[in-house]
């Protein structure tokens, strides 16, 4: 709720602000699925137990600054299972109007999470599927930015979005190859999307939108003989037909070219 001088607090599960997209609940996506970079680093959606405090600053150009620690849970995991935190972020967001037609916000976002056996599944050197455990430091930088176009501030008619967002994580730790073998572990890795959304008339929207991942590099340690490095990046085209004749519905056919598997 709201506190003196632009403060907010909250406290319980929710959405961490990270980023652009991450806090936005599913019925008000753009796209059935989010992107491939949310899936690949965030598990799909980063939410947490956890205490959240947002200052925005009493100025014409919006600023809003904010920071959150939680349990950790991300991709899988339960996250600290104890007193403490597993989990911390901090992040700003500014923006500003461009006329009467335009408007803009930009952001940067930063996550550090200590994962506790998480858990993931991959091929190994000799063709079988294997269950790895990760323990160690997984931190993740996030740039956003949206620009938003309605004529004259009046998007009941017509209105353009472009959003995109670039993501950089970086992981450090011990892998237990298929639970029996602990290695050092370390990882850099990147991903990025961008997407356009086009209402051409009342309750009308059509959009584009390209993601892809960098695989980086990635080092094993001493299960290096025994684990694939894949230098295969991912990437999607998806298209997008909505109608929505009401505030409580929606009629979206999607298509995509899905390239995210080698």
């Amino acid at each position: 709720t709201a506190l003196p001088a632009g403060f907010t607090l909250k406290a319980g599960r929710f959405f961490s602000s990270i980023g652009y997209l991450n806090d936005q609940h599913a019925h008000s996506w753009d796209f059935v699925d989010n992107p491939l970079v949310y899936q690949a680093f965030l598990g799909g959606q980063y939410g947490d137990d956890g205490v959240q405090i947002k200052w925005v600053a009493p100025t014409d150009l919006f600023v809003e600054l904010g920071a959150e620690i939680g349990r950790g849970r991300i991709a899988d995991t339960d996250g600290k299972n104890k007193n403490g935190s597993a989990a911390g972020s901090l992040y700003a967001h500014l923006g500003g109007d461009v006329g009467l037609s335009n408007s803009w916000r930009a952001g940067l976002s930063y996550l550090h999470i200590s994962p506790n056996d998480r858990q993931s599944d991959s091929l190994d050197n000799a063709g079988q599927y294997v269950t790895n455990t990760f323990n160690g430091t997984d931190r993740l930088w996030i740039a956003d930015f949206v620009w938003k176009w309605a004529p004259n501030g009046n998007s009941n008619y017509t209105n353009f979005k472009l959003q995109g967002e670039y993501m950089h994580r970086d992981e450090s730790g011990t892998l237990d190859y298929n639970g029996t073998l602990p290695g050092d572990y370390q990882a850099d890795q990147s991903g990025w999307y961008v997407q356009g959304v086009y209402q051409f008339m009342p309750y009308w929207r059509t959009a584009l939108r390209y993601d892809r991942l960098d695989g980086g590099s990635v080092n094993y340690g001493s299960n290096n003989p025994f684990l694939l490095t894949n230098s295969y990046n991912p990437q999607r085209v998806s298209m997008m037909l909505d109608y929505s004749p009401s505030e409580f519905s929606r009629i979206r056919l999607q298509l995509a070219q899905d390239k995210s598997r080698d």
